[in-house]
């Protein structure tokens, strides 16, 4: 991830984004898993879509409906079969703190 911000209010948008590199190059198409969960474990968000051509990826969600206190966000890299000879499942995961305004 590319300097993630980590504190939030409620109703801000969460923009998380960051990019797949493999051997230093940067790595399109990987298909990649986001999950947002409450720290009870109960799932907020839960999608996947493929890094642009440049292995980038951006992650949004409006936290206008969700309640205060702490989120755990996951990105996990998973692979297209054209990538399936480097996949290495490898996954970040970002501590966020959601307050009210």
């Amino acid at each position: 991830m590319i300097d993630p911000k980590t504190h939030y209010a409620v109703g801000d948008t969460i923009i998380l984004s960051g990019w797949v590199e493999y051997n230093t190059q940067p790595a399109p198409d990987v298909l990649l898993h986001f999950k947002l969960t409450r720290f009870d474990g109960s799932p907020v968000a839960d999608q996947s879509y493929p890094s642009n051509q440049e292995g980038h990826f951006e992650f949004k969600f409006d936290t206008q409906k969700e309640i205060p206190g702490k989120y755990q966000f996951t990105v996990t890299s998973h692979c297209l079969e054209i990538h399936r000879y480097a996949c290495t499942y490898n996954s970040q995961t970002l501590s966020i703190q959601l307050s009210n305004p």
